[in-house]
């Protein structure tokens, strides 16, 4: 097996466990100091590899100017509000709708590049995003058995405009990466700090100027959240910097992620309705690799 298929494969897993620990750190818990402490966890990680690798003064240093730095800050800005949106969704659906609902960013980042550079999708490309939006019609119908009505209910807001966020996230790297060419690890470094201090802003506003707080407990799942995500991204970006990686294979394992997240929530979580929600999942899972392979 190449190894970059074994580095995707742990990435993969790496997601779907981290989406696990997510909700496990959310879940009746205080949304704000479990992201915030999430991040800071991950972020420390990442610099504590970066120091055993020798890499921190090069990945400090290797970036043009004051420009670069408020780019790489509204990053962390956008990627933050795209955070919130989905950890406190997160604490209000079922995992096995959440998670699917998240697996679908690719087509988001698809219509958005359509719109930004114009491009008319295929027919293969317009097949797949009928199938996805059959998926979330499915979905709406399945959660309102379980009482959650995807036009009203917040969760469902919030799950959908953190993934659109994240998505535009994705094609604004593109631009960071592609053509304001800063280097991928200088970008992840200077994002990572930022965006500590980008949450514990919003967490300080919301501790000082919002009443009715939920109490807070602290759980390793907290940690875990924010390691596993640096773990993921670290293995992704090693595999796609070896020669003869196929990019269409890696990102369709990797979205594979959404599945080991469903199937052990189910375990885990104590989710309903398995069968129906599986087909669902699978719908729009199908419609991704459609995208993934003829985009």
């Amino acid at each position: 097996m190449p190894q970059y298929l074994i580095l995707i494969l742990f990435s993969a897993m790496s997601l779907g466990i981290y989406d696990v620990c997510k909700k496990a750190a959310v879940r009746d818990n205080s949304v704000m100091p479990a992201l915030f402490l999430s991040n800071l966890s991950g972020t420390l990680f990442f610099v504590l590899i970066a120091l055993i690798q020798g890499k921190f003064i090069e990945y400090a240093t290797d970036f043009d100017g004051v420009r670069q730095f408020i780019l790489i800050f509204f990053k962390a800005c956008l990627v933050g509000m795209s955070w919130i949106c989905v950890y406190y969704a997160m604490r209000e659906l079922p995992i096995s709708i959440a998670s699917p609902i998240r697996a679908t960013a690719p087509l988001w980042t698809f219509i958005g590049s359509l719109v930004i550079f114009h491009e008319i999708p295929t027919l293969i490309q317009g097949l797949a995003m009928l199938i996805i939006f059959t998926g979330y019609y499915l979905f709406s119908v399945i959660g309102k058995l379980e009482g959650i009505n995807f036009t009203k209910h917040k969760g469902i807001r919030l799950i959908m405009l953190g993934t659109l966020l994240g998505s535009a996230s994705a094609l604004y790297d593109k631009y960071l990466l592609g053509v304001v060419q800063i280097p991928r690890n200088t970008l992840q470094f200077y994002f990572s700090v930022d965006l500590v201090f980008v949450l514990g802003i919003a967490y300080a506003i919301r501790y000082f100027l919002f009443k009715n707080r939920r109490p807070f407990e602290w759980r390793w799942s907290i940690a875990m959240t924010g390691i596993l995500l640096i773990v993921a991204d670290y293995l992704y970006f090693y595999a796609v910097s070896l020669p003869g990686t196929q990019i269409a294979i890696l990102s369709l394992i990797r979205r594979s992620s959404c599945i080991i997240t469903f199937l052990v929530g189910f375990s885990y979580f104590k989710d309903v309705n398995f069968k129906v929600k599986i087909a669902s999942l699978l719908l729009i899972f199908a419609g991704v690799v459609l995208l993934a392979l003829f985009k």
